[in-house]
């Protein structure tokens, strides 16, 4: 599959980074600063069960439909701010899978796109400063455009050429693959997705436990 594919596309949380975690833990921290633990606890839930979507839609849906119409506390703006700085933290100092770099040789006639729900300038920065950026040459995008809104508009401007391959560890991913009528890989080492494996047998879907699976298989 890798081996037709003329763009790859790539999800960053789970699949480069090993960053599931960190958004889990930001946001928990931040929603515990100003609220009970048990209401954190509850936004993390929804978090991990609706990934790759935008910060102002998960803190949104915390005030809306969590917090207690009767409690007071900051403004979704303030908590975005908030849970941004702990996850750009976090997304410095955690593991990437250093394989990608085997990877990017192995498919160089492949253009490389980063799709990821994290905040884009956010996720530019970090790939900067930690050597990532020069491997996508297609470019890297994320929010506030959400997945679907990024893939329409690489279509529409023809940046993508087919066939096309994405690699993602989430249900959403596998959904917005299937809409654009790509190739997908389900990354399962650093997923968030515990029932990954029925999900993905059922649906036909490949897995690999990460990106050094696609090293060897290009061999």
């Amino acid at each position: 599959m890798i081996h037709r594919a003329k763009s790859i596309l790539f999800d960053c949380d789970g699949v480069i980074l090993n960053s599931n975690q960190v958004k889990k833990d930001a946001y928990f921290k931040v929603a515990s600063s100003h609220y009970e633990d048990s209401l954190a606890k509850l936004l993390v839930e929804y978090l991990i069960k609706n990934t790759g979507n935008p910060r102002e839609f998960f803190f949104n849906h915390f005030i809306n439909n969590i917090v207690p119409s009767r409690v007071l506390g900051p403004s979704v703006n303030q908590l975005v701010s908030e849970v941004s700085t702990e996850i750009y933290q976090g997304l410095m100092d955690c593991e990437i899978d250093s394989s990608i770099y085997e990877l990017r040789e192995k498919t160089h006639h492949s253009k490389w796109f980063v799709v990821s729900g994290g905040v884009q300038n956010e996720l530019i920065e970090v790939f900067k400063k930690r050597s990532l950026l020069g491997l996508f040459d297609g470019g890297i995008y994320g929010g506030p455009m959400t997945k679907y809104e990024i893939l329409k508009s690489l279509f529409e401007n023809k940046l993508i050429e087919l066939p096309s391959l994405y690699i993602g560890d989430s249900q959403f991913d596998f959904e917005v693959s299937e809409k654009f009528n790509l190739d997908f890989i389900f990354v399962t080492g650093w997923t968030e997705f515990n029932d990954w494996k029925n999900y993905c047998n059922s649906n036909r879907i490949s897995f690999i436990k990460s990106l050094s699976d696609l090293v060897h298989e290009s061999k």
